[in-house]
């Protein structure tokens, strides 16, 4: 369904390659290369995995700006013996020329300078992501040795680096060749990366897959060669482009469409590109990603913003126009035609304006109007052009249009309900004496009986305890209309203070610890990942915001004599075992329960000795994906993402 050949007025085709002159009198040194190994977190987020594996994505977006030029159509990335990364292109090769500014080879300024590179202005790029610059130095910066190979014009050049971007090997000419393009080899410094260095393979694929949908054509192979006996290649290419994107989301979700084929549509003008791919699913929720220059732009922009008004616009322009809204007055809701809904959408332009360090927001205000426009002449015209696609999705938002009333009826049942009882704090809460939510914690237990521990063995100044019990709803399979009172799910919402969904207010919170604390077994898990699905789906700033936590209670506790020790893992307790000395009296803790209210204290819930692990929400597009896995309907990716992650999984009791 590719609407891509319909003109809108104005309508002009963008083309992204350049003049194919390309040297080292394009190439603009704004700065030099400084601190970058002082304060790495302001260039790469972080020295964890996260700010390790930005490396590998940094030398690959200059490679993806030479596929956006139209001189590269194929890119290799090697994880090598080591933890060393080779990535390899077919684009036109670094400048090797000497740079007139510095009196070096261009090459060199672009591995060693900050701010220095083809995309300032000097005309070597019409649209790129990698617009500050920073990318090739900064991995140079942080790696303990690279290197860089170049071909071009029939020769082959490299040069080498070493601690942190320090010439080891001038640019030297090293032979003849018919290939053109540039290799990046490097290994993270451990002085750096004190965490890891080991790159994960599944981590690199998501990204560079996500690269190759944005980038229709363009082949990206990853190549984990670590192990030689045991190599493992995958290949990404999609001429399908951003519908290959959304057929593959709905698909990997275990999502049944609405419609056979996305909705594709595309244009171009004034030097602007705007594309986008609809489909919808039978979920309850929807899934919008989006893109500019191939950056993606997690909290949005210019580009989502008209995309979803020119949508709602759409369906409540047609529905009346054929009859589909009755009333005169009925109107469907934003939320309402986005449910069930997975979108890409994906603009390229020559001066984008980014918000912030992490270029998470487009600011480009034309945007707006462009992709609304856009959207809602050729989305109506689809409609119009495929009448019974247009009945399923509109039954769809219809649905959920009603739900939002039943939703609506239930919460002004639940603030009357409220007003008139004396106590409006839920009758399981224990609450803390403490006022100050930055200094509050909120432990949402299973079941009475460890509620019942938790509740005499806490601070009770500081330390708030709710106890659940019985089966919870699993609000993937749920609207919001079914989660509102809800007798397990609203005493949480009533406890926190903030309201859920679109009445969500972080500044109503009345805890700044949120502790979700179960037994270490297959139930206990059941209730976190229920628990987990609920805040991620109608209080997600909760997440976003890192006041989630698990509880990580002992597994063990290992006595001999008048010495005992609480062991968290397997390997813990033969540890303990071997230095007591043998014939131990071990203790398994199969639920809180067992624990009396100083153990649980002693283990779990004290400040000075407790483990407990942050929830944090790294990447959205991969936490949607698993959360409708796990808890939706379909068996078979459910199954597959279990055989995937069961070598992670320790101390399960089945």
């Amino acid at each position: 369904m590719d609407l891509e050949n319909t003109p809108i007025p104005g309508e002009e085709i963008l083309n992204t390659a350049v003049d194919e002159i390309y040297d080292a009198s394009q190439i603009q040194v704004l700065e030099g290369l400084e601190a970058v190994r002082k304060r790495p977190g302001m260039y790469i987020g972080s020295t964890g995995p996260r700010g390790l594996h930005h490396l590998v994505y940094e030398i690959v977006d200059n490679s993806i700006d030479e596929a956006l030029a139209g001189f590269c159509d194929r890119i290799e990335v090697d994880i090598l013996p080591g933890n060393v990364i080779r990535v390899r292109d077919n684009g036109r090769g670094i400048p090797v020329g000497l740079n007139e500014k510095l009196g070096i080879p261009t090459v060199t300024v672009v591995l060693t300078v900050l701010h220095a590179g083809g995309k300032f202005g000097g005309g070597g790029y019409k649209v790129a992501g990698g617009l500050h610059g920073v990318g090739s130095s900064v991995v140079n910066a942080l790696s303990k040795w690279l290197e860089a190979e170049v071909c071009q014009d029939g020769k082959r050049w490299h040069q080498r680096f070493v601690d942190g971007g320090n010439v080891e090997t001038d640019l030297l000419e090293v032979g003849k060749t018919d290939e053109r393009g540039t290799t990046i080899t490097f290994s993270p410094d451990p002085e750096i990366f004190r965490e890891t260095t080991e790159f994960d393979f599944e981590t690199l694929e998501r990204h560079l897959r996500e690269s190759a949908f944005l980038n229709a054509g363009l082949a990206i192979v990853l190549s984990d060669k670590r192990d030689p006996e045991n190599e493992h290649t995958e290949a990404y290419c999609y001429e399908g482009g951003l519908s290959s994107f959304a057929d593959y989301l709905t698909k990997v979700r275990g999502l049944t469409a609405l419609h056979d084929e996305p909705i594709h549509i595309r244009a171009s003008t004034g030097g602007k590109e705007a594309e986008v791919a609809l489909q919808y699913n039978d979920s309850y929720n929807e899934l919008i990603l989006s893109f500019a220059n191939n950056v993606h732009t997690i909290d949005g922009g210019t580009h989502e913003t008209g995309f979803k008004l020119a949508l709602t616009r759409v369906f409540n322009d047609y529905g009346r126009k054929y009859g589909i809204l009755k009333d005169a007055d009925k109107k469907l809701s934003g939320e309402d035609v986005r449910e069930g809904l997975t979108a890409i959408i994906s603009v390229k332009l020559t001066d984008a304006q980014f918000e912030g360090q992490t270029k998470g927001k487009l600011g480009n205000t034309e945007i707006t109007q462009m992709v609304s426009q856009l959207v809602y002449d050729k989305l109506m015209t689809f409609f119009e052009e495929n009448p019974s696609i247009a009945k399923a999705i509109f039954t769809k938002a219809l649905d959920a249009a009603r739900a939002r009333e039943a939703a609506r009826k239930a919460r002004d049942l639940a603030r009357r309900k409220s007003v008139l009882e004396s106590n409006s704090l839920p009758g399981k809460l224990a609450d803390c004496t403490e006022r100050d939510p930055a200094l509050t914690e909120l432990y949402i237990v299973e079941g009475d009986s460890a509620g019942g521990s938790a509740k005499a063995g806490r601070d009770r100044k500081y330390q708030a305890i709710l106890s659940l019990w019985g089966k919870m709803l699993n609000v993937e399979k749920a609207r919001l209309d079914k989660v509102i009172g809800n007798e397990k799910l609203m005493p949480v919402v009533t406890a926190l203070g903030t309201g859920l969904d679109e009445e969500f207010n972080l500044q109503k919170l009345r805890y700044h610890k949120i502790v979700i604390m179960a037994d270490a077994d297959v139930d206990g898990a059941h209730i976190r990942t229920l628990l987990l699905t609920f805040f991620f789906r109608y209080m997600r700033p909760l997440i976003e915001h890192g006041y989630i936590y698990i509880a990580q209670p002992p597994l063990f506790k290992v006595s001999k004599g008048k010495k005992s020790f609480y062991a968290f893992s397997d390997e813990e307790r033969d540890s303990q075992i071997a230095e007591l000395g043998g014939s131990c009296d071990v203790q398994r803790y199969k639920g809180l329960g067992e624990m009396d209210a100083v153990q649980l204290w002693e283990t779990t819930m004290d400040p000075e000795f407790r483990t407990m692990l942050h929830v944090t929400l790294e990447d959205a597009m991969e936490a949607d994906e698993t959360f409708t896995i796990l808890m939706g309907d379909k068996v078979e990716p459910r199954r597959d993402f279990i055989e995937r992650n069961a070598k992670y999984v320790r101390n399960l009791d089945v």
